[in-house]
């Protein structure tokens, strides 16, 4: 993730067309919005569109706008179109994928010729914008599929950012302390979270990736009957569904970096859903030793306290120390104690 946003910041300051992929839930927009402040249009518009949510009759005049009288049913004063709305600012278009093709012609022509024509009009607005888009898709199947331009793919997918589905994001942890800290205006945090509600909450795969995960946090905040988060305290729908997961999984499956207490204290657990392997996570974050050492540097090198985060036990924590020489602390400079600067 830190590599991820460090790469999309990049993107953002050259002011490069972005494009976001990502399962649903991700937090697709919520990066676009992030980006948009911190870029250096911050103090102009950002325009959301929703190009799966906007009837294909209308997603036209909710582009490019329209003219006094241009068409039954018009306003009278005519009205300014999302692109011409997003002038000096950013223009997000979320679910880009789902654009119908008439209208991705002329969503090519805006980016190309950087000015856009309201309908009934014969006279061309002049645009300047960052253009973020979006999708849950696989655009290159669909421009194979001829559902989707490939010369506007080309045109939207200068910096492609890839968004990692929940159940293989390491910040887990630091996401859940997050918003109960928000949700509960201060008054809770991670801690808050009894040991077998905590297990449960790592290691669930999270279908509905931040989405879901704000939602059961909301709710569990609203419904806890003191200070303490409980298994009752959650959705019953996600209780149900994490016992089920954790029923079909292999028995052989190996410790993974989500779970919440070492093997040794799996025994009465409500369940240890496997994730994914530390082995394949650090393949797939090609930053394992990173990850060790920020995690150590949080729980003050509290060697059971960093297994217990990382799901694994002391002994293989241990062994990934040596694997990835990582020294004690005591060995260790200040710099490496406080975790990398990045």
């Amino acid at each position: 993730m830190l590599a991820t946003l460090a790469r999309a910041r990049l993107l953002i300051d050259r002011q490069l067309p972005i494009l976001i992929l990502g399962e649903t839930g991700t937090g697709k927009e919520y990066l676009s919005r992030a980006l948009h402040n911190y870029s250096a249009r911050r103090h102009a518009n950002m325009v959301s569109v929703n190009c799966g949510s906007i009837p294909e009759n209308l997603i036209e005049s909710e582009l490019f706008g329209y003219q006094r009288g241009a068409f039954s049913g018009a306003l009278n004063t005519g009205m300014k179109g999302k692109v011409v709305q997003a002038d000096g600012g950013t223009l997000f278009l979320d679910e880009i994928g789902d654009m119908p093709f008439a209208q991705q012609t002329r969503l090519l022509r805006v980016l190309s010729e950087r000015e856009v024509t309201p309908i009934g009009s014969a006279t061309p607005v002049p645009v300047d914008l960052q253009l973020i888009c979006a999708t849950h898709q696989n655009l290159e199947s669909r421009v194979q599929a001829g559902a989707f331009r490939e010369d506007l793919y080309y045109r939207v997918a200068v910096g492609i950012v890839h968004l990692p589905p929940l159940r293989l994001r390491q910040d887990r942890a630091w996401l859940l302390d997050a918003m109960i800290v928000a949700e509960s205006h201060g008054n809770a945090n991670f801690d808050s979270l009894d040991s077998e509600t905590r297990e449960l909450l790592l290691s669930y795969a999270w279908p509905g990736n931040l989405r879901q995960m704000r939602a059961a946090v909301q709710y569990a905040c609203a419904v806890k009957g003191d200070d303490t988060i409980r298994i009752p305290d959650l959705p019953a729908n996600l209780v149900q569904s994490a016992t089920s997961m954790a029923a079909s999984a292999p028995s052989s499956a190996v410790p993974t970096i989500a779970s919440a207490r070492p093997p040794s204290q799996a025994a009465g657990a409500s369940g240890n859903i496997q994730v994914a392997p530390l082995a394949s996570l650090s393949a797939i974050a090609n930053g394992e030793r990173e990850i060790i050492i920020r995690v150590l540097s949080s729980r003050r090198w509290n060697i059971s306290a960093a297994s217990r985060e990382l799901g694994i036990c002391r002994t293989s924590l241990y062994r990934k120390l040596r694997e990835l020489h990582i020294p004690h602390v005591r060995d260790m400079g200040s710099d490496v104690l406080l975790g990398p600067d990045r």
